[in-house]
């Protein structure tokens, strides 16, 4: 009778078992339904491994297990995802395996939930990267191979190719040199299948700069690149000895130079169009494009369980792999148009509550500050200048002059200048009688003489900065009338803007014009050698002297508007790393998006991810060296904020303190997918230093005993924003004026809190000031 009770209670064991593990099949069977293309390839991923139950997660302080010490586990997540290896304090900890729904898989080093170490990350696609991790990013030394076959290895930063590497692409290329955020730059070797290569510069993925390319059948050409082909002075040798020297361009117009034949030169070969360079030997010269990442992996998410310590019932979080965590709070429906044309939904925001906030400013110490709000609306800035306005004709001979200036017929200039291009003495008079001229047209203004100053360098600057000369004049001279500014700046210059936003321009002193004339030269070397440089943009430098007694002379510089962009600029602010008299006198109420804010107004510091962050250090280093050297000092960094988040009531959302802040109802664009966005070449176009910068910013707060304390306690309060910055107002001259200011103002004050310094010193203070606001995002 025992015996036959045991039995019917052994079976009855085992059909609860079964029913249990059926049980657990089929929730996790349902999880995996939920995430994408689980569901395919669920039977496979659940052969692989074996189950613990959930109930035995949740007991992990009965098992009789110290909880501060790393243990090892084998984990099935509340989405189906898998992970084996070293846990501590619910985070993967030392060696583990991690694998997602998707297929996805990373197995190496973890730390606090970090992918941190040595590692090896694969794709569903077949795809793999083995080598070096940094906060869940491919960072460090470490060989990615395509689904292709594709393969590289070298250096990487934050998930993009950034120093020396060798890349080997699937169609037989290779390339052996520099990268530069995911792309050829610098000096490298590329050599095609077929044995032809080059050796020199490049830029953004192309041959660009001065370099060599060899064919195998022993022709070659020296000299300069751009956009992957000619451009400029160069050489091409023929395998017969004959040779061509000249200026090369795609566009024949522009191409001019001489054939010099060799001794066994046929009449055939004296025929020879240098065109074929372009037509026929380079036809095949395609650079490779690189294969596109599906997602990276700094956007797949982790998924947490809680806390033994927290008691049980809460909410899990989610976290992505460097170990961001989302906080799980409702948020306002938003949209955010990320790409040109392109709207992104990005899913249900909403505030951080009190709570939340109290727990960002908890270090001891630091004032807890009220919830941030972007400045209200303000009317598009400046006064139209219409017929009637004080400076209508004024502005009438600037846009004739421009047209002038602008549409005269000149030569192709090269960016080689001579220097007598740079003489003080290089002006062109015009004058513009009513009536007109030979070469001017009829106006309706008064009668005015236009000057040109410089007018070779000016061009060649324009087309540096790769502007189109119609584009130009239709932005100044087209039938929209230019905007005043209201009120003129603290030197007395007047500002007008383009009814675009593209050009500014501002009225100027003789002192300032005659600064950039001096420091022309080395101010075009700098922008040729540097295309990253944060100094103003300058387009023009011309003069209108009205007729009549006074003979009054007006001079105006043409200068590129920082802020001309399709994001709202939300906050601005010019720093210069002093304190004397830096606040705006405004109370918070009565800040609009257009004010100006100076340094002790400043309540965040910016990071920057860390391949910008490098480039933003080198830059400014040699910006400031080209000021100190020119004399030059006053300048200022203008800063630019768009903030992404932005509730319906104007609130600003923060990111939280790990830089995630993801609803479970909805995907958000996070710092991880702007990676995503670093590597679209189309987006990349339109990213550079400076520039719709992606960048977080954190919330400081001055304590009440250091008021003038430049730079605040951060809170751990972070927002993703979008920064535009550049070094303004770069025509100061350190002349006596200054140095009677600095006396005067060094007997009242603190000397190292007024502007008016050395330029040396100047430049040495303005770095410290900016290398503490902006930091690399860890």
């Amino acid at each position: 009778m025992s015996c036959l009770c045991l039995n019917v209670k052994n079976k009855a064991l085992q059909k609860m078992s079964k029913e249990q593990s059926s049980t657990v099949f089929r929730a996790w069977e349902a999880t995996i339904r939920k995430t994408q293309a689980a569901k395919k390839r669920a039977n496979s991923i659940f052969g692989t491994i074996s189950i613990a139950h959930a109930e035995d997660d949740d007991d992990d302080d009965n098992d009789g297990r110290n909880l501060a010490e790393p243990y090892h586990a084998e984990k099935i997540l509340p989405n189906g995802d898998y992970y084996t290896g070293q846990w501590y304090d619910n985070f993967p900890n030392g060696q583990g395996k991690y694998l997602w729904t998707d297929g996805c898989m990373y197995v190496g080093e973890w730390y606090k939930g970090k992918t941190m170490g040595r590692g090896r990350f694969s794709w569903p696609s077949g795809a793999t990267y083995e080598g070096e991790f940094k906060s869940g990013y491919m960072d460090g030394i470490g060989t990615y191979t395509g689904s292709n076959g594709a393969t590289y290895r070298g250096q990487w930063v934050m998930n993009m190719k950034h120093g020396h590497g060798l890349k080997h692409f699937s169609n037989g290329d290779w390339y052996d040199g520099e990268w530069r955020r995911g792309f050829q730059e610098g000096s490298g070797k590329y050599e095609w299948k077929n044995g032809n290569h080059y050796i020199g510069e490049w830029k953004n993925g192309l041959m660009c700069g001065k370099g060599a390319f060899v064919w195998t059948n022993g022709n070659r050409f020296d000299g300069y690149w751009e956009d992957g082909l000619p451009k400029g002075n160069g050489t091409f040798k023929r395998h017969d000895g004959s040779f061509y020297v000249g200026n090369w361009s795609k566009d024949p117009s522009e191409q001019n130079g001489t054939y010099y034949p060799s001794e066994s030169s046929v009449q055939e070969d004296l025929e020879w169009d240098p065109q074929d360079v372009y037509k026929v030997h380079l036809a095949d010269a395609q650079v490779c494009p690189g294969e596109k990442v599906s997602i990276l992996p700094s956007q797949k998410k982790l998924a947490v369980w809680n806390s033994s310590k927290g008691g049980g019932g809460e909410k899990p979080r989610r976290m992505s792999v460097d170990g961001r965590v989302s906080v799980g709070i409702e948020r306002a429906s938003d949209r955010m148009n990320m790409l040109e044309g392109e709207d992104n939904n990005v899913g249900d925001r909403g505030r951080f509550s009190d709570a939340d906030l109290l727990g960002l400013q908890a270090e001891e110490g630091i004032p807890r500050g009220m919830p941030m709000r972007v400045p209200r609306a303000s009317k598009r800035q400046g006064e139209t200048i219409s017929k009637g306005h004080r400076n209508y004709d004024l502005m009438l001979n600037l846009q004739l002059g421009i047209r002038h200036s602008v549409g005269r017929p000149a030569p192709i200039a090269s960016l080689d200048l001579k220097a007598s291009a740079f003489d003080p003495k290089e002006k062109v008079w015009t004058r513009f009688p009513p009536e007109g001229s030979k070469y001017t047209p009829p106006h309706q203004s008064t009668e005015f003489k236009w000057k040109d100053y410089c007018p070779l360098v000016f061009r060649t600057l324009r087309k540096l900065f790769k502007v189109d000369p119609a584009d130009y004049m239709l932005s100044i001279c087209g039938n929209d009338a230019l905007r005043e500014l209201s009120s003129p700046g603290k030197s007395g210059s007047f500002f007008y803007l383009t009814n675009d936003d593209r050009y500014m321009i501002k009225t100027m002193k003789k002192s300032e014009a005659k600064v950039l004339i001096r420091m022309l030269p080395a101010y075009y070397n700098h922008f040729r050698s540097y295309e990253n440089t944060l100094l103003t943009k300058f387009y023009g430098l011309h003069c209108v002297k009205l007729n009549g007694p006074a003979q009054k002379k007006v001079r105006f510089i043409i200068m590129g508007n920082l802020f001309c962009s399709e994001y709202t600029i939300h906050r601005r602010f010019d720093l210069k790393g002093s304190s004397l008299g830096r606040t705006t006198d405004k109370p918070e109420s009565e800040i609009e998006a257009t004010t100006i804010l100076k340094d002790l107004d400043l309540n965040f510091i910016f990071r920057l991810q860390k391949a910008w962050f490098q480039e933003f250090c080198r830059q400014v280093d040699r910006d400031c060296e080209l000021l100190e050297q020119e004399r030059i000092m006053d300048y200022s960094l203008l800063v630019g904020l768009h903030f992404r988040e932005v509730s319906q009531n104007g609130d600003l959302i923060p990111s939280g303190p790990t830089g995630e802040s993801e609803s479970d109802d909805g995907p958000r664009l996070s710092r991880a997918d702007m990676d995503q966005l670093l590597l679209d070449p189309a987006m990349w176009s339109r990213i550079k230093l400076g520039i719709n910068m992606p960048a977080r910013a954190e919330r400081t707060v001055r304590r009440n005993d250091s008021e003038f304390l430049l730079v605040g306690e951060p809170t751990g309060e972070l927002y993703e924003v979008v920064m535009f910055f550049g070094i303004i107002d770069i025509l100061q001259d350190y002349d006596i004026s200054k140095k009677l200011e600095h006396a005067y103002k060094s007997i009242q004050y603190d000397p190292t809190s007024i502007s008016a310094v050395d330029p040396k010193q100047y430049s040495r203070r303005f770095r410290d000031f900016l290398f503490k606001i902006f930091e690399e995002e860890t």
